[in-house]
């Protein structure tokens, strides 16, 4: 799902976004008369009788000819499957990089984020659900091929582009393929995902991407059926395996009320995280606000929120936050060790940053993270 929109980034128009940006380098990002190629999907294998099966999420789509898989991003064509968003950026937005939220990954850095039509899954709670349940044929885009779009980030001064507020399974070539020009740039990119992807495309990712951002959904199996249409085996999986990669990687943990709220589901939760993944992982409990097809649902009580920060404290993760409530001292970094304030947030703000070369400037402890 990732960040959400603000209502005035949903469709960023061409003239829209140079405005935003504010410099005259973005108008050529999108040429008159450009070519828009269609692309190979990379993920897929042929069936008889032109039918191909798609290999790139847990569905694993089985799709007649002329037809698409769940995520409607993609198509088969004769028997050989395309890519519709390729290059196809619906929204285009300059966001601090602790909107994704990443923490722990080149603190108040500028990041170039983007976004494509479609999603491989269907959250009743989703707040973009304007772009990431469109078909790419039904929200206006503007065609940014890789080279164009590494440049253009790196011009703005943003030393990362993230792949953002759709789901940047259902673009994977293309997210690959920007990734893949930023490393010559120095730019890096972070994939703000659900995690709902087969294993062999988030290894591909691995080598190109600097970190993930997992928004696990729930603990329950029950939850993403009901909830996202989904699995939750499958985005444990791909949280092992980044661990396995060694990729920079943090969760972000929507907590509805009623839905996921449970103590001992964050308990179970939290437990898995330290045994399977590490304490090092940092762990964000976000406040959910009504939205969508749980318009009916109250906004997450602040007890709610502090509870769940206080049970992954106490089962050992070391890096456990709350978010969506500016002020509150969980949005803030501590030393594990000393338990000494580092980086002090505020929102999206960072007040003060008083870490030293990746460690505490009071007890030297090591903090995990990339910081530089």
């Amino acid at each position: 799902m990732g960040e959400p929109l603000s209502r005035k980034q949903e469709m960023t128009t061409r003239r829209h976004f140079i405005r935003q940006t504010g410099c005259a380098l973005c108008a050529l990002a999108w040429p008159a008369g450009a070519d828009e190629p269609s692309v190979e999907a990379r993920y897929y294998e042929k069936l008889p009788h032109r039918k191909i099966r798609c290999l790139l999420c847990p569905r694993r789509c089985v799709i007649d000819d002329l037809e698409r898989g769940y995520c409607g991003a993609r198509e088969n064509r004769g028997g050989v499957y395309y890519s519709l968003v390729y290059g196809q950026v619906v929204s285009a937005h300059i966001d601090p990089i602790e909107k994704k939220p990443l923490f722990h990954f080149l603190p108040s850095s500028r990041a170039f984020s983007i976004a494509t039509a479609g999603c491989n899954v269907f959250c009743k709670f989703c707040q973009n659900w304007e772009i990431s349940q469109s078909r790419p044929e039904q929200i206006p885009a503007t065609y940014l091929p890789p080279p164009r779009l590494a440049r253009l980030a790196k011009d703005q001064s943003c030393p990362v582009i993230a792949y953002t507020y759709n789901e940047p399974v259902v673009f994977t070539e293309y997210m690959h393929d920007v990734a893949d020009q930023g490393r010559s740039l120095d730019v890096r990119s972070v994939m703000i995902s659900n995690g709902y992807i087969e294993p062999q495309p988030m290894r591909d990712l691995c080598k190109v991407l600097h970190a993930v951002k997992i928004d696990l959904k729930a603990f329950t199996e029950r939850f993403y059926k009901e909830l996202v249409s989904g699995q939750l085996r499958p985005v444990l999986d791909t949280l092992v395996l980044l661990r396995k990669e060694n990729m920079w990687t943090e969760i972000v943990y929507l907590v509805i009320p009623g839905q996921n709220d449970d103590r001992n589901e964050l308990t179970g939760m939290c437990r898995w995280i330290a045994a399977e993944l590490g304490p090092e992982v940092p762990v964000h409990f976000t406040r959910f606000h009504p939205m969508y097809r749980l318009a009916n649902v109250p906004a997450t009580p602040l007890t709610t929120l502090t509870m769940a920060r206080e049970i992954g404290l106490d089962v050992g993760l070391h890096y456990v936050y709350t978010g969506n409530i500016p002020g509150d001292e969980g949005e803030s970094t501590y030393c594990p060790n000393c338990h000494k304030r580092v980086i002090h947030r505020f929102g999206y703000t960072i007040l003060e940053n008083r870490i030293q070369n990746g460690r505490c400037p009071d007890c030297r402890a090591l903090l995990a993270g990339v910081w530089e």
